[in-house]
């Protein structure tokens, strides 16, 4: 359904308000659900199912429906993407998948990384984070790949600070004003920066899964890597881009 028929279809339901009128934007706007799913399980790897995200995103994409105001002339979409992520990070809260002790090796992962990269100025290899947690290489990888789920917490921290909101406020005008154009030009510039310090196979994973929006297995096939292998090249990208984005890390979550 294009743009101008999918107004039409809000236009007649913000008048009627009837059952089947939310059904049929329900089952429109279905497939937001899958891509906003689809991007949360990069930083879940195969902790959790996909099929389950995507059943805690449809919850929020009901709730976006239901609180939907069209007449403020925001875009559904902006707006439902936001209320599906909360839904899928609310339920992977109550689940409280991250244990403590996960959350000490992601903290040491960080202070490690951090510690090399300001020493040498330059990225840190694995063998060095390894050699710096006094731990295996073989150690090392499996921390990596425990600590996947951990990324999370950046979103969540991100989403309890109220960010959806401000966004949500944002979206509230039709127009940008200056400043925000100039903040997120800036903020753009800081996340190119950032790419500068992957390695060519990890900007690529990157780029392709947040600006190209090709799947995991898309990206496999491109690179004639397997799936579990793009899985840890994403990991790793986003264990450095963490450490130099910061609390702006939420812009590969608006690409």
């Amino acid at each position: 359904m294009n743009a101008e028929c999918r107004a039409k279809l809000w236009e007649e339901y913000s008048k009627t308000k009837t059952t089947e009128g939310r059904e049929k934007i329900i089952i429109e706007y279905a497939s937001l659900v899958k891509i906003v799913a689809g991007r949360l399980s990069m930083y879940l790897g195969y902790n959790v199912e996909y099929d389950d995200l995507v059943g805690y995103g449809i919850f929020g994409l009901i709730d976006a429906v239901d609180k939907f105001d069209y007449a403020k002339g925001v875009k559904f979409e902006t707006y439902a993407s936001f209320r599906i992520r909360g839904a899928i990070l609310d339920e992977i809260r109550k689940m409280d998948w991250i244990p403590r002790t996960l959350r000490q090796k992601q903290r040491k992962l960080d202070a490690a990384i951090h510690k090399i990269e300001t020493e040498y100025g330059r990225v840190a290899t694995d063998e060095e984070v390894a050699k710096e947690l006094d731990i295996t290489l073989e150690e090392f990888e499996t921390w990596q790949s425990q600590t996947k789920v951990s990324n999370l917490l950046s979103l969540d921290e991100y989403m309890e600070q109220g960010s959806e909101a401000k966004m949500e406020s944002n979206l509230s005008s039709e127009f940008e004003t200056p400043d925000r154009i100039i903040e997120k030009q800036e903020l753009k510039e800081i996340l190119a920066k950032t790419l500068e310090t992957l390695t060519e196979k990890e900007k690529k994973v990157i780029i392709l899964y947040y600006y190209e929006d090709l799947t995991l297995k898309e990206i496999s096939s491109i690179l004639e890597v397997s799936e579990s292998r793009i899985s840890q090249l994403h990991t790793k990208a986003l264990q450095k881009m963490k450490l130099k984005l910061g609390n702006n890390i939420e812009l590969l979550m608006r690409i």
